[in-house]
């Protein structure tokens, strides 16, 4: 069966059908929630209960595209958690990176162990980062800059305008960067932002 053939027999209470959508969409998900939360355990159980609340609510999906529905649900989920946490995720730089395996990318066995390090160490210091963001700016980067939705996408699965979304991308960029320069000795080394001196041109 076709997306919208899965979805109408989910509407009709079709369990199978409705774990199919799961299985399509449940990585997007734990990315998109994982990035939101800065923690595996939280997101993975912010994952479940949005496809719980999904299920409940198939009643309400009117048609249209299905994922940014979906995700509506996963970030307003996130926000919950965040909400009733009332705590920022991976406070400590230290911990977080000391905390290798909750990278959601799988190692490449033709990556190199040198290149998955430096991968990892990246992973865990934008992680931290994106951590210091409030909500609204993680979920817009997360799903923007990380996951790649364009700004209408984003919009739509936020339940914001377009300009909103760009507003809340152009702070959220500008103080991504100010953390990742204030930190860059963590960052592997040709991650790192040019120093002054040598942006300057030479005098002779």
């Amino acid at each position: 069966m076709d997306e919208s053939q899965l979805i109408a027999a989910a509407q009709n209470g079709d369990l199978p059908a409705f774990n199919q959508l799961v299985l399509r969409y449940q990585n997007l998900a734990y990315n998109v929630a994982y990035r939101i939360l800065g923690d595996p355990d939280l997101a993975a159980d912010a994952t479940q209960d949005a496809f719980l609340k999904a299920f409940k609510a198939l009643g309400s999906f009117r048609g249209g595209a299905f994922k940014p529905w979906m995700l509506r649900i996963v970030t307003n989920t996130c926000y919950d958690y965040l909400r009733s946490a009332k705590r920022r995720p991976s406070d400590s730089l230290d911990d977080a990176m000391e905390s290798g395996e909750h990278s959601p990318r799988l190692h490449d066995r033709r990556e190199g162990p040198d290149s998955y390090v430096e991968r990892q160490e990246l992973s865990q210091m934008i992680q931290w980062a994106i951590s210091q963001l409030n909500y609204d700016q993680r979920a817009v980067v997360t799903l923007v800059d990380i996951q790649g939705f364009s700004y209408e996408e984003a919009a739509d699965i936020l339940g914001i305008s377009i300009g909103t979304v760009k507003s809340r991308l152009s702070r959220a960029r500008a103080k991504l960067r100010d953390i990742m320069q204030a930190h860059q000795e963590l960052l592997p080394a040709r991650y790192r932002f040019p120093s002054r001196a040598s942006m300057e041109p030479s005098r002779k």
